[in-house]
This record gives C-alpha cells, structure tokens and sequence, in this order.
C-alpha cells in the first residue's frame, strides 16, 4: 500500500500550536484533545489522495509527529524523534518564537474547517497555485484570503472608484499599466490585493474597498512570497532600487 502523503503547512501549525498547549511527555495517545486534533486534521481539505485511510492523521501518528518537534525544543532535555522533515524546522522557525500568532492562525484554521467554509474546499482545481503551496498561514487560509481578493463586487467597485480618482487603473506598487502595453485587451484589467493577512482579521471583518490595493500579476506574486508580507510601500521600494541598480549597472 502506497503511504499517506506528507505534513503540509496547515497540519503542522496545528500540530505546533498543540504541541506548546499539550507537550508530548505530558499526554498519551489517548488523550481527548490529541483525539480532536486528529479529527480536524482528517476533515482538512487540502490532500486529494489518502491510501491508508485507517492510518491517515490517526492519534497514533499524530502523537509521533509531535514527538518530532521535540528534538527542536531546546528546552526539552532528551532527543525526541530524529526521523522529523525540513518543513517542521521552517515552522518552528517561523512560529515557535511568536506563541500568540500560532494560536490565533491555528484557530482561524480549525474554525475554518468546523465551519465548513465553503471556499476552503477549493481542492480540486486544474492548474496548481504555487501560491497556495507557500502561502505561509496554509492552504486553508489562503484560499479565503483569496476569496476576498476575487470578491467581484468588491473588485468591481475598487476598480470603479480608481477610474473615478485618476481615469486608469496602474499598479500601486509599479505603476505598470495593463491597457498602454495590451491595448484593448488590457483593458479595464488589474489584480487586487488583500493588504491585511487573514489571521490579522477580525472574526466579523467585512473586506473593504480600503483593504485592497491594485497590482499588476508580477507584484501580486512578489507580495505574497515573502514572510511577512511585504507591505505594498516596501515592495514600491525594492522596486525603484532595484531599477535604479539596473540603469547604473
């Protein structure tokens, strides 16, 4: 039989966030909250493929993946297991220094799920999104962050009120201009950017015309590749310096 695929992202911050709530030494397979952990992480959305169902996510494995972080722990004063990949190094880099950011981003995920949100259960697309495979909060977050971005009222009247302000639409970061390089096809295009991260969101935040800046493709991307998110002034930044690089190279 094939095996399970491996721990993505989302899985473990939630493991990570449990793992400083429930060290593993102080709980046993069987404990209740390993067992509801386990069972969120079945309902995650984000693996098509799962050939050993029985054993998928199961308390057992969930307990083993735990004790993997214990050999990153430095205040942990045995080995734990060495058996551990890179991407449980990246996320104890990246969230074990900041304890209220990995609760707040692992609650968002789990209330996700036991919501049953429906734009989280975008698994089954044609084209990947490289995006979505780094996006640092997780698949689960990324897909509603990008719902808010593709909100097409929203989009609409964001685009509407920069055509009012200025008569086109140009990169906020850029200045790039899709119609003067496309012609009619480029125009009225333009892509929107939700300046604040999921995890930064009020439960009940309603997305805003305020909340989105519009860029074109190339630093929408850029945007979103860097941990933490570039603001859309620095991004601005690394872009006149790098071109002032250029023109004097």
């Amino acid at each position: 039989m094939k095996r399970n695929p491996p721990w993505q992202r989302d899985e473990l911050i939630l493991a990570l966030d449990f793992y400083f709530r429930y060290p593993p030494y102080s709980i046993s397979q069987t404990h209740p909250e390993l067992i509801t952990l386990s069972d969120i992480l079945n309902r995650l959305p984000i693996h098509t493929e799962r050939p050993d169902q029985e054993r998928f996510r199961n308390p057992n494995g969930v307990y083993m993946k735990l004790c993997n972080f214990l050999r990153l722990d430095p205040n942990y004063q045995g080995k734990g297991l060495s058996a551990g990949g890179k991407l449980e190094e990246i996320i104890w880099e990246e969230f074990s220094s900041d304890k209220t950011q990995l609760r707040q981003i692992a609650k968002l995920i789990t209330e996700s799920v036991l919501e049953n949100k429906a734009e989280i259960h975008d698994t089954y697309r044609v084209f990947t999104d490289e995006d979505e495979e780094e996006f640092p909060e997780g698949k689960v977050l990324y897909r509603i962050h990008r719902t808010r971005e593709r909100s097409q009222s929203l989009v609409k009247k964001a685009k509407e009120k920069r055509k009012k302000e200025v008569g086109t639409l140009r990169c906020d970061v850029c200045n790039f201009d899709f119609s003067c390089t496309y012609g009619e096809l480029g125009q009225d295009y333009i892509e929107c950017h939700h300046i604040k991260p999921v995890s930064e969101l009020e439960d009940k935040h309603k997305a805003r015309i305020e909340d989105l800046a519009l860029v074109c493709s190339n630093c929408h991307r850029m945007l979103h590749r860097k941990r933490p998110w570039l603001s859309i002034e620095e991004l601005k930044i690394l872009c006149q310096n790098s071109s002032s690089l250029y023109k004097t190279s």
